[in-house]
């Protein structure tokens, strides 16, 4: 047990789920935050992705939360509850199920919460009468349209060097002095590659998911018996699909008002040309890591992957794939963890996916961010040691990460327990090697 650390001016680089996460609670201490976050815009577009709630996500939120919507352990206000697993053959037939209740939300529903939460951003997501900020607390400041170049050492402090690359500004430089820096700027993250020239880099693992979301009152009932407050998967040769429900627009959580997420595995070499067309968007712009929503694709390359859903998927899935509207695309990655979390000389964190990121198979994005915040609360706070922080930060993240290596070459290179499985076949199957179960995280699954 330390003593706790005294009122500091701190700066979080990166303004998604990570940096909002670990700066709130650091606030509710007093310590000033500002958020530097590169997008150009005041507001981070909808990621289009729900979430598998977790352990973790969900005692952030039960503690830190000050909406009204995530006080009682998630229900009613953050989530939708899926109540079993289901598995499907190609034909649509449920091989197999078990009862596991699990949570189920939205990236949108939880950045529009942590705005709130963090600097009182108010919008359809919160509840009108809810009280945010309070007396004694820090203060925070969002700061968008600034992308961090440099961190410099300046002995007791750290200088933070960004461009001003804010929607309709000129231009230029500018710089902030902190006691303490948390990068939380992704896996792609230019401060680690900075600061730890000798940690991996982020790297292609061969596929892709296709990814999108249907408004459950256009299901067919076939496809509403097996998704909605289901967790349902299929999984064919070198490829896997599943789907979920999740909160509406605006978060509803409203029957027949709330939509199916799914995500589709598919394995496209890296270099070759099918990969580049579907990711490159209607404006002819190549990406290397996430076509992003809000209809970019290129209709002749949804076409043609619409029309392998329908050979390849069972109906159910296919016509989800049918049904979305503005599908996106991820290049799935493998970034394992940094050799270190902390950084010149304890004034700087590497946290969430900069430190390490986990494909999606794991669900294990938002949990390790969340924890990240809880531990940080902590060691902040002097009830841990950094010494226990840094142990426990890297032991999820080693472990995290290689298990998304082993489910995620499972699905796509190896051999799945159910791809091409009857209910003969399912049987049969260990129940343990179906999902390595982990206590604890949620991501953009």
């Amino acid at each position: 047990m330390s003593s706790p650390s005294p009122k500091k001016d701190i700066v979080v680089v990166g303004g998604s789920l990570a940096g909002l996460f670990t700066g709130i609670p650091l606030l509710r201490q007093g310590h000033n935050v500002t958020i530097l976050e590169r997008s150009p815009t005041p507001l981070l577009h909808d990621q289009g992705a729900g979430i598998v709630t977790g352990t973790s996500t969900a005692e952030f939120f039960r503690r830190f939360d000050r909406s009204g919507r995530g006080t009682e352990g998630l229900k009613g206000g953050l989530s939708v509850r899926s109540q079993e697993r289901l598995y499907l053959d190609q034909k649509g037939n449920v091989i197999d199920g078990e009862g596991w209740e699990q949570r189920m939300t939205s990236w949108d529903l939880l950045y529009y919460l942590s705005r709130f939460n963090f600097d009182g951003r108010r919008t359809a997501y919160v509840p009108e009468g809810a009280e945010g900020s309070q007396e004694g607390e820090g203060r925070g400041v969002y700061e968008y349209g600034r992308s961090a170049t440099v961190l410099q050492d300046l002995g007791e402090k750290v200088k933070v060097e960004f461009d001003d690359v804010r929607e309709g500004s000129a231009g230029g430089s500018g710089s902030l002095e902190a006691d303490f820096v948390i990068i939380a700027d992704g896996p792609s993250s230019h401060l680690r590659k900075q600061l730890v020239p000798e940690a991996k880099v982020r790297t292609y693992a061969g596929y892709v998911a296709f990814r999108g979301t249907v408004p459950e009152q256009e299901l067919s009932q076939a496809a509403t018996d097996v998704f909605v407050e289901r967790f349902t998967f299929y999984h064919g040769s070198s490829t896997q699909i599943l789907a979920y429900t999740i909160p509406g627009p605006e978060s509803s959580l409203e029957s027949g008002k709330r939509l199916v997420n799914w995500v589709w595995y598919w394995n496209l070499a890296d270099g070759s040309e099918e990969l580049r067309n579907v990711m490159t968007d209607t404006d002819g712009n190549t990406h290397r890591w996430t076509l992003p929503t809000g209809g970019k694709m290129q209709p002749r390359v949804w076409e043609k992957q619409k029309d392998t859903a329908t050979a390849a998927l069972p109906p159910q899935f296919a016509e989800l794939v049918h049904k979305t509207k503005k599908p996106f695309v991820q290049a799935i990655a493998d970034l394992p963890p940094s050799p270190q979390p902390r950084l010149l000389g304890g004034k700087a964190l590497l946290v969430g996916d900069s430190l390490a990121a986990f494909r999606p198979h794991t669900a294990g994005s938002t949990g390790q961010a969340a924890l990240h915040a809880l531990l940080l609360d902590q060691a902040f706070k002097g009830e841990v040691s950094w010494d226990f922080y840094e142990q426990n930060v890297m032991n999820h993240a080693i472990s995290w990460q290689q298990r998304g290596v082993v489910l995620g070459n499972r699905s796509q290179f190896g051999s799945h327990p159910f791809a091409e499985a009857s209910t003969e076949d399912a049987r049969r199957v260990d129940r343990k090697d179906l999902w390595m179960r982990q206590s604890g995280q949620g991501s953009r699954e």
